[in-house]
Protein backbone atom coordinates (compact mmCIF):
# COMPACT_ATOMS: atom_id res chain seq x y z
CA UNK A 1 0.00 0.00 0.00
CA UNK A 2 1.13 3.91 -0.44
CA UNK A 3 1.56 5.89 3.08
CA UNK A 4 1.86 8.67 3.47
CA UNK A 5 3.67 9.86 6.89
CA UNK A 6 3.18 13.26 7.84
CA UNK A 7 5.69 14.47 10.60
CA UNK A 8 5.73 18.50 10.63
CA UNK A 9 8.87 18.72 13.22
CA UNK A 10 10.14 15.88 13.36
CA UNK A 11 12.32 14.99 10.41
CA UNK A 12 13.33 11.31 10.27
CA UNK A 13 16.71 12.52 8.48
CA UNK A 14 17.06 15.09 12.01
CA UNK A 15 19.95 14.88 14.56
CA UNK A 16 18.64 13.42 17.41
CA UNK A 17 18.84 14.73 20.99
CA UNK A 18 18.03 18.81 20.43
CA UNK A 19 15.32 20.13 22.09
CA UNK A 20 12.34 19.25 19.48
CA UNK A 21 14.37 16.06 18.06
CA UNK A 22 14.21 13.27 20.08
CA UNK A 23 11.84 10.03 19.86
CA UNK A 24 9.44 11.15 17.37
CA UNK A 25 12.07 11.34 15.17
CA UNK A 26 13.44 8.09 15.84
CA UNK A 27 10.01 6.55 15.63
CA UNK A 28 9.05 7.81 12.19
CA UNK A 29 12.01 6.85 10.79
CA UNK A 30 12.48 3.40 12.11
CA UNK A 31 8.59 2.33 11.59
CA UNK A 32 8.58 3.66 7.87
CA UNK A 33 11.77 1.51 7.25
CA UNK A 34 10.20 -1.54 9.15
CA UNK A 35 7.21 -0.97 6.54
CA UNK A 36 9.02 -0.07 3.77
CA UNK A 37 10.61 -3.93 4.14
CA UNK A 38 7.63 -5.60 4.42
CA UNK A 39 6.99 -4.46 1.08
CA UNK A 40 4.83 -0.63 1.22
CA UNK A 41 6.03 2.45 -0.29
CA UNK A 42 6.42 5.28 1.96
CA UNK A 43 6.77 9.04 1.70
CA UNK A 44 7.35 11.27 5.20
CA UNK A 45 6.65 14.71 4.71
CA UNK A 46 8.36 17.06 7.21
CA UNK A 47 8.62 20.93 6.95
CA UNK A 48 11.91 22.19 5.29
CA UNK A 49 14.45 24.01 8.41
CA UNK A 50 17.16 24.27 5.99
CA UNK A 51 17.32 26.22 2.43
CA UNK A 52 19.51 23.84 1.65
CA UNK A 53 17.84 20.41 1.75
CA UNK A 54 16.73 19.20 -1.27
CA UNK A 55 12.59 18.71 -1.73
CA UNK A 56 12.82 15.02 -1.85
CA UNK A 57 15.38 12.63 -0.11
CA UNK A 58 15.92 8.85 -0.66
CA UNK A 59 16.03 7.70 2.84
CA UNK A 60 16.31 3.83 2.28
CA UNK A 61 14.51 1.87 -0.32
CA UNK A 62 11.00 2.26 -0.20
CA UNK A 63 10.62 5.49 1.61
CA UNK A 64 11.29 8.74 0.53
CA UNK A 65 11.48 12.27 2.92
CA UNK A 66 9.65 15.28 1.30
CA UNK A 67 10.89 18.72 2.60
CA UNK A 68 7.26 20.80 2.59
CA UNK A 69 7.64 24.57 2.19
CA UNK A 70 5.78 26.06 4.86
CA UNK A 71 6.90 28.78 6.41
CA UNK A 72 10.67 30.13 6.63
CA UNK A 73 13.45 27.41 5.45
CA UNK A 74 14.86 27.69 9.24
CA UNK A 75 14.43 25.89 12.57
CA UNK A 76 11.37 26.93 14.14
CA UNK A 77 10.90 25.85 17.93
CA UNK A 78 7.58 23.11 17.51
CA UNK A 79 5.20 25.37 19.40
CA UNK A 80 5.63 27.90 17.08
CA UNK A 81 4.50 26.32 13.91
CA UNK A 82 1.00 26.03 14.54
CA UNK A 83 0.53 29.02 12.02
CA UNK A 84 3.01 27.55 9.27
CA UNK A 85 -0.13 24.33 9.19
CA UNK A 86 -2.40 25.81 6.24
CA UNK A 87 0.33 26.01 4.32
CA UNK A 88 1.98 22.75 5.21
CA UNK A 89 -1.87 21.27 4.37
CA UNK A 90 -2.73 22.81 1.38
CA UNK A 91 1.17 21.64 0.09
CA UNK A 92 0.07 18.11 1.00
CA UNK A 93 -3.72 18.53 -0.76
CA UNK A 94 -1.87 19.47 -4.05
CA UNK A 95 0.63 16.43 -3.53
CA UNK A 96 -2.34 13.85 -2.45
CA UNK A 97 -4.79 15.20 -5.68
CA UNK A 98 -1.87 14.48 -8.15
CA UNK A 99 -1.19 10.53 -6.23
CA UNK A 100 -3.55 9.69 -3.68
CA UNK A 101 -1.89 7.70 -0.90
CA UNK A 102 -4.42 4.68 0.35
CA UNK A 103 -3.75 5.50 4.17
CA UNK A 104 -2.60 9.00 6.01
CA UNK A 105 -0.72 8.60 9.09
CA UNK A 106 0.29 11.82 11.01
CA UNK A 107 2.37 12.23 13.92
CA UNK A 108 1.99 14.68 16.65
CA UNK A 109 -0.84 17.43 16.84
CA UNK A 110 -0.14 19.49 14.32
CA UNK A 111 0.42 16.87 11.78
CA UNK A 112 -2.69 15.34 12.47
CA UNK A 113 -4.39 19.01 12.13
CA UNK A 114 -2.71 19.73 8.81
CA UNK A 115 -3.67 15.78 7.61
CA UNK A 116 -7.12 16.34 8.08
CA UNK A 117 -7.52 19.91 6.58
CA UNK A 118 -5.70 17.88 3.53
CA UNK A 119 -7.72 14.84 2.65
CA UNK A 120 -10.76 17.21 3.11
CA UNK A 121 -9.60 19.59 0.53
CA UNK A 122 -9.08 16.30 -1.74
CA UNK A 123 -12.46 14.72 -0.72
CA UNK A 124 -14.01 18.42 -1.47
CA UNK A 125 -12.15 18.44 -5.05
CA UNK A 126 -12.46 14.98 -6.22
CA UNK A 127 -15.91 14.18 -4.60
CA UNK A 128 -14.57 10.85 -3.92
CA UNK A 129 -13.77 8.54 -0.92
CA UNK A 130 -12.40 10.28 1.93
CA UNK A 131 -9.09 9.13 2.66
CA UNK A 132 -8.17 7.20 5.66
CA UNK A 133 -6.38 8.74 8.87
CA UNK A 134 -4.42 7.53 11.90
CA UNK A 135 -3.23 9.47 14.15
CA UNK A 136 -0.18 8.55 16.51
CA UNK A 137 -0.04 11.68 19.06
CA UNK A 138 3.16 10.93 20.89
CA UNK A 139 2.35 13.37 23.41
CA UNK A 140 -0.96 14.86 24.75
CA UNK A 141 -1.15 18.49 25.36
CA UNK A 142 -3.44 17.83 28.15
CA UNK A 143 -1.30 15.77 30.22
CA UNK A 144 1.87 18.58 29.08
CA UNK A 145 -0.66 21.43 30.87
CA UNK A 146 -0.77 19.28 34.14
CA UNK A 147 2.58 18.60 34.31
CA UNK A 148 4.28 21.65 33.46
CA UNK A 149 1.85 24.06 34.09
CA UNK A 150 2.70 28.07 33.71
CA UNK A 151 5.68 26.54 31.68
CA UNK A 152 4.01 25.19 29.19
CA UNK A 153 5.02 26.66 26.06
CA UNK A 154 2.30 24.90 23.79
CA UNK A 155 -0.12 27.21 21.56
CA UNK A 156 -3.49 28.48 23.23
CA UNK A 157 -4.92 26.48 19.76
CA UNK A 158 -3.80 22.69 20.75
CA UNK A 159 -6.41 22.64 24.01
CA UNK A 160 -9.50 22.72 21.09
CA UNK A 161 -7.60 21.12 17.50
CA UNK A 162 -5.56 18.46 19.61
CA UNK A 163 -9.10 16.59 21.40
CA UNK A 164 -10.87 17.60 17.90
CA UNK A 165 -7.89 16.03 16.11
CA UNK A 166 -8.68 12.98 17.80
CA UNK A 167 -12.12 12.36 17.27
CA UNK A 168 -11.81 13.55 13.61
CA UNK A 169 -9.37 10.83 12.35
CA UNK A 170 -10.18 7.45 11.69
CA UNK A 171 -8.04 5.25 14.13
CA UNK A 172 -5.44 6.68 16.87
CA UNK A 173 -2.73 4.55 17.54
CA UNK A 174 -1.93 5.22 21.35
CA UNK A 175 1.89 4.01 22.11
CA UNK A 176 0.89 2.98 25.65
CA UNK A 177 -2.28 1.80 27.98
CA UNK A 178 -1.47 4.96 29.90
CA UNK A 179 -2.36 7.43 26.72
CA UNK A 180 -5.42 5.51 25.91
CA UNK A 181 -7.33 6.42 29.13
CA UNK A 182 -6.31 9.90 28.18
CA UNK A 183 -7.60 9.93 24.89
CA UNK A 184 -10.90 8.05 26.20
CA UNK A 185 -10.94 11.22 28.90
CA UNK A 186 -10.66 14.11 25.64
CA UNK A 187 -13.78 12.12 23.95
CA UNK A 188 -12.02 9.68 21.43
CA UNK A 189 -14.48 6.60 21.22
CA UNK A 190 -12.71 3.24 22.51
CA UNK A 191 -13.32 1.48 19.36
CA UNK A 192 -11.25 4.49 17.26
CA UNK A 193 -8.05 3.92 19.26
CA UNK A 194 -5.78 1.11 19.33
CA UNK A 195 -2.83 0.60 21.43
CA UNK A 196 0.89 -0.03 19.33
CA UNK A 197 4.02 0.77 21.51
CA UNK A 198 7.05 2.36 20.16
CA UNK A 199 10.05 0.12 18.99
CA UNK A 200 13.78 -0.70 19.08
CA UNK A 201 15.95 -1.68 16.82
CA UNK A 202 17.22 -4.79 18.18
CA UNK A 203 19.85 -5.81 15.55
CA UNK A 204 21.79 -2.22 16.42
CA UNK A 205 21.08 -1.83 20.24
CA UNK A 206 22.40 -5.71 21.55
CA UNK A 207 23.57 -6.99 25.17
CA UNK A 208 26.77 -7.84 22.37
CA UNK A 209 29.69 -5.99 21.12
CA UNK A 210 31.77 -2.89 21.97
CA UNK A 211 31.84 -1.32 25.47
CA UNK A 212 32.75 1.86 26.12
CA UNK A 213 35.49 2.31 28.77
CA UNK A 214 34.82 4.66 32.00
CA UNK A 215 36.35 6.56 34.68
CA UNK A 216 35.11 5.07 37.96
CA UNK A 217 34.07 1.62 38.94
CA UNK A 218 30.59 2.14 38.52
CA UNK A 219 28.40 4.11 35.66
CA UNK A 220 25.10 5.71 35.46
CA UNK A 221 23.49 6.51 32.25
CA UNK A 222 20.41 8.68 31.59
CA UNK A 223 19.93 9.97 27.91
CA UNK A 224 17.30 12.53 27.03
CA UNK A 225 16.76 15.55 25.59
CA UNK A 226 17.70 18.49 27.96
CA UNK A 227 14.85 19.96 28.95
CA UNK A 228 13.55 20.15 32.63
CA UNK A 229 10.16 17.50 32.41
CA UNK A 230 13.45 14.96 31.85
CA UNK A 231 14.53 14.91 35.24
CA UNK A 232 18.09 14.96 34.58
CA UNK A 233 18.31 17.05 37.54
CA UNK A 234 16.40 14.31 39.62
CA UNK A 235 19.37 12.01 38.69
CA UNK A 236 21.92 14.32 39.45
CA UNK A 237 20.55 14.40 43.27
CA UNK A 238 20.24 10.81 43.03
CA UNK A 239 24.24 10.62 42.36
CA UNK A 240 25.01 13.50 45.38
CA UNK A 241 23.62 10.76 47.63
CA UNK A 242 25.43 7.68 46.25
CA UNK A 243 28.67 9.86 46.11
CA UNK A 244 27.62 10.84 49.92
CA UNK A 245 27.93 7.39 50.53
CA UNK A 246 30.85 6.46 49.67
CA UNK A 247 30.62 5.01 46.02
CA UNK A 248 32.73 5.36 43.62
CA UNK A 249 30.51 6.35 40.76
CA UNK A 250 30.09 8.54 37.66
CA UNK A 251 26.68 9.80 35.58
CA UNK A 252 26.91 9.73 31.57
CA UNK A 253 24.22 12.42 30.28
CA UNK A 254 23.65 12.19 26.65
CA UNK A 255 21.85 14.70 24.72
CA UNK A 256 21.60 18.89 24.68
CA UNK A 257 22.73 21.50 22.17
CA UNK A 258 25.30 20.18 19.45
CA UNK A 259 26.58 17.22 18.39
CA UNK A 260 29.11 15.88 21.28
CA UNK A 261 28.77 18.52 23.71
CA UNK A 262 30.07 21.65 21.15
CA UNK A 263 27.30 23.97 21.74
CA UNK A 264 26.30 22.94 25.51
CA UNK A 265 27.64 25.65 27.03
CA UNK A 266 24.96 27.95 25.59
CA UNK A 267 22.14 25.36 26.52
CA UNK A 268 20.12 26.72 29.41
CA UNK A 269 19.15 23.45 30.53
CA UNK A 270 22.83 22.61 31.21
CA UNK A 271 23.53 25.35 32.41
CA UNK A 272 21.15 24.57 35.25
CA UNK A 273 22.25 21.34 35.54
CA UNK A 274 25.82 22.00 35.38
CA UNK A 275 25.49 24.13 38.54
CA UNK A 276 23.17 22.26 40.23
CA UNK A 277 26.00 19.27 40.34
CA UNK A 278 28.19 22.16 41.43
CA UNK A 279 26.16 22.96 44.53
CA UNK A 280 25.61 19.23 45.24
CA UNK A 281 29.68 18.36 45.33
CA UNK A 282 29.83 16.20 42.15
CA UNK A 283 30.40 18.51 38.77
CA UNK A 284 33.57 15.89 38.86
CA UNK A 285 31.40 12.67 38.98
CA UNK A 286 29.14 13.97 35.63
CA UNK A 287 29.77 13.54 31.93
CA UNK A 288 27.41 15.77 29.57
CA UNK A 289 28.39 13.95 26.85
CA UNK A 290 25.96 16.35 24.39
CA UNK A 291 24.16 14.42 21.28
CA UNK A 292 25.52 11.79 20.26
CA UNK A 293 24.57 9.43 17.06
CA UNK A 294 22.67 6.08 16.94
CA UNK A 295 25.44 4.45 16.10
CA UNK A 296 27.75 5.86 19.19
CA UNK A 297 24.85 4.56 21.84
CA UNK A 298 25.03 1.03 21.90
CA UNK A 299 28.66 1.21 23.47
CA UNK A 300 27.38 3.91 25.92
CA UNK A 301 24.69 1.47 27.00
CA UNK A 302 26.60 -1.20 27.29
CA UNK A 303 28.91 0.85 29.56
CA UNK A 304 26.18 1.25 32.15
CA UNK A 305 25.66 -0.59 34.92
CA UNK A 306 22.17 0.76 35.30
CA UNK A 307 20.46 3.18 33.25
CA UNK A 308 18.12 6.10 35.07
CA UNK A 309 15.00 6.98 33.00
CA UNK A 310 13.68 9.52 35.74
CA UNK A 311 11.36 12.40 34.09
CA UNK A 312 8.14 13.91 35.49
CA UNK A 313 5.72 12.49 32.88
CA UNK A 314 6.49 10.79 29.95
CA UNK A 315 4.16 9.50 26.85
CA UNK A 316 6.27 6.77 26.03
CA UNK A 317 9.81 6.55 25.91
CA UNK A 318 12.83 5.11 23.79
CA UNK A 319 15.33 5.30 25.85
CA UNK A 320 14.45 2.37 28.56
CA UNK A 321 13.66 0.22 24.96
CA UNK A 322 17.37 0.68 23.84
CA UNK A 323 18.56 0.22 27.16
CA UNK A 324 16.90 -3.11 28.11
CA UNK A 325 17.70 -4.22 24.18
CA UNK A 326 21.37 -3.66 25.44
CA UNK A 327 20.93 -6.10 28.38
CA UNK A 328 20.72 -3.54 30.80
CA UNK A 329 18.38 -2.58 34.36
CA UNK A 330 16.39 -0.16 33.73
CA UNK A 331 15.09 2.73 36.80
CA UNK A 332 12.64 4.09 35.39
CA UNK A 333 9.81 6.86 36.82
CA UNK A 334 6.20 4.78 37.35
CA UNK A 335 5.13 7.55 34.07
CA UNK A 336 3.08 7.20 31.37
CA UNK A 337 4.56 4.65 28.78
CA UNK A 338 7.17 3.69 31.54
CA UNK A 339 4.75 1.57 33.30
CA UNK A 340 4.26 -0.54 30.67
CA UNK A 341 8.12 -0.84 29.27
CA UNK A 342 9.59 -1.33 32.20
CA UNK A 343 8.30 -4.34 33.98
CA UNK A 344 8.93 -4.27 37.73
CA UNK A 345 10.79 -6.07 39.65
CA UNK A 346 11.87 -8.24 36.26
CA UNK A 347 13.66 -5.93 33.61
CA UNK A 348 13.96 -3.39 35.95
CA UNK A 349 12.33 -0.86 39.12
CA UNK A 350 9.68 1.81 39.27
CA UNK A 351 10.00 4.62 41.43
CA UNK A 352 7.91 7.57 42.10
CA UNK A 353 8.58 10.67 40.04
CA UNK A 354 10.60 14.01 41.44
CA UNK A 355 11.91 11.74 43.89
CA UNK A 356 15.86 11.61 44.25
CA UNK A 357 16.05 9.33 47.58
CA UNK A 358 13.97 6.25 45.55
CA UNK A 359 16.51 6.74 42.71
CA UNK A 360 19.43 6.45 44.58
CA UNK A 361 17.63 3.61 46.70
CA UNK A 362 17.14 1.67 43.54
CA UNK A 363 20.47 1.90 42.16
CA UNK A 364 22.28 1.30 45.31
CA UNK A 365 20.41 -1.67 45.11
CA UNK A 366 21.31 -2.91 41.57
CA UNK A 367 25.06 -1.86 42.05
CA UNK A 368 25.45 -4.13 45.32
CA UNK A 369 23.34 -6.71 43.38
CA UNK A 370 25.40 -7.95 40.45
CA UNK A 371 23.38 -10.64 40.09
CA UNK A 372 19.99 -9.22 40.01
CA UNK A 373 20.76 -6.40 37.60
CA UNK A 374 22.35 -9.19 35.25
CA UNK A 375 18.86 -11.48 35.32
CA UNK A 376 17.44 -7.69 34.93
CA UNK A 377 19.33 -7.47 31.62
CA UNK A 378 18.60 -10.48 30.49
CA UNK A 379 14.97 -10.02 31.09
CA UNK A 380 14.70 -6.77 29.19
CA UNK A 381 16.60 -8.25 26.35
CA UNK A 382 13.84 -10.88 26.05
CA UNK A 383 11.17 -8.69 26.67
CA UNK A 384 12.23 -5.98 23.78
CA UNK A 385 12.76 -9.05 21.14
CA UNK A 386 9.12 -10.60 21.93
CA UNK A 387 7.27 -7.10 21.73
CA UNK A 388 9.29 -3.97 21.14
CA UNK A 389 11.39 -5.46 17.50
CA UNK A 390 10.17 -3.09 14.57
CA UNK A 391 9.10 -5.77 12.11
CA UNK A 392 6.47 -6.74 15.33
CA UNK A 393 5.24 -3.09 15.71
CA UNK A 394 5.28 -2.51 11.39
CA UNK A 395 2.75 -5.76 11.63
CA UNK A 396 0.75 -4.34 14.04
CA UNK A 397 0.52 -0.80 12.55
CA UNK A 398 -0.31 -2.45 8.89
CA UNK A 399 -2.94 -4.42 10.95
CA UNK A 400 -4.51 -1.17 11.54
CA UNK A 401 -4.03 0.08 8.17
CA UNK A 402 -6.02 -2.77 6.33
CA UNK A 403 -9.11 -2.58 8.84
CA UNK A 404 -9.26 0.91 7.65
CA UNK A 405 -8.75 0.07 3.65
CA UNK A 406 -11.50 -2.28 3.85
CA UNK A 407 -14.03 -0.35 4.88
CA UNK A 408 -15.48 3.10 2.95
CA UNK A 409 -14.22 5.58 5.30
CA UNK A 410 -16.96 8.54 5.39
CA UNK A 411 -16.56 12.00 6.64
CA UNK A 412 -16.14 11.87 10.46
CA UNK A 413 -18.83 14.21 12.61
CA UNK A 414 -15.82 15.51 14.49
CA UNK A 415 -14.36 17.93 11.79
CA UNK A 416 -11.78 20.47 12.94
CA UNK A 417 -13.39 23.81 12.80
CA UNK A 418 -10.55 25.19 9.88
CA UNK A 419 -11.18 21.93 8.13
CA UNK A 420 -15.13 22.17 7.99
CA UNK A 421 -14.61 25.55 7.17
CA UNK A 422 -12.10 24.75 3.74
CA UNK A 423 -15.21 22.04 2.90
CA UNK A 424 -17.94 24.52 3.28
CA UNK A 425 -16.09 26.86 0.99
CA UNK A 426 -15.36 24.82 -1.67
CA UNK A 427 -19.00 23.53 -1.74
CA UNK A 428 -20.29 27.33 -1.98
CA UNK A 429 -17.62 27.28 -5.10
CA UNK A 430 -18.56 24.46 -6.82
Amino acid sequence: MRIAMVSEHASPLAVLGGVDAGGQNVHVAALSGALADRGHEVTVYTRRDDPTLPQRVVLRPGVEVVHVDAGPPEHVPKDDLFPCMAVFAQVLAAEWFIGRPDVVHGHFWMSGHAALEAVTQVQARTGGVRIPIVQTFHALGVVKRRHQGAADTSPAERDWIEPSVGRGVDQVVATCSDEAFELKALGVPLRAISVVPCGVDVDRFRPTGVVEERGRTSRILTASRLVRRKGVGTTIAALARLVADGRDVELVVVGGAGTAGADLPDDPEYQRLDTLARQLGVRDHVHFRGQLGQDEMPSVYRSADVVVCAPWYEPFGIVPLEAMACGRPVVASRVGGLIDTVVEESTGMHVPPRDEDAVAAAVAELLDDPGKADAYGAAGRARVENRYSWTRVAADTERVYERLIGRTVSTPEHTTRPARAARDTERTAR
